[in-house]
């Protein structure tokens, strides 16, 4: 299986269960791991035999900004779902880093494969 990398993706999103997480978006850091099969494109070098990442990267931004989830791992799931609607995705995995969610570490994330 080949796969695609989407890195450091910043977005903005209400995200948290304390009351002040609620008030504006907080930045989350997102990267993914888009498994497919490139053979295919790999030959033709046509887009049309391949993910398009460009959809990808912008679906999980939209999404991403258009949510109010309270839990990181809610807003994963949705992630996930959304990018294996895009045809030749067969498996994600999503990294979703919250800064401001740690008080001594870089950030707390959570990872899930779907």
């Amino acid at each position: 299986m080949d796969t695609i990398f989407i890195r450091d993706l910043e977005v903005h999103a209400i995200i948290g269960t304390l009351p002040e997480e609620r008030l504006a978006p907080q930045k989350l850091i997102l990267n993914l791991e888009i498994f497919t099969d490139m053979e295919r494109a790999a030959i033709s070098d046509d887009l049309r035999d391949a993910v398009d990442y460009s959809k990808a990267e912008a679906i999980v931004k939209e999404t991403a900004e258009s949510s109010s989830f309270f839990l990181l791992e809610a807003l994963a799931g949705k992630l996930c779902q959304s990018v294996k609607t895009l045809p030749g995705v067969q498996k994600v995995r999503i990294t979703i880093d919250k800064p401001a969610a740690a008080q001594f570490a870089r950030s707390i994330a959570v990872q899930m494969e779907r």
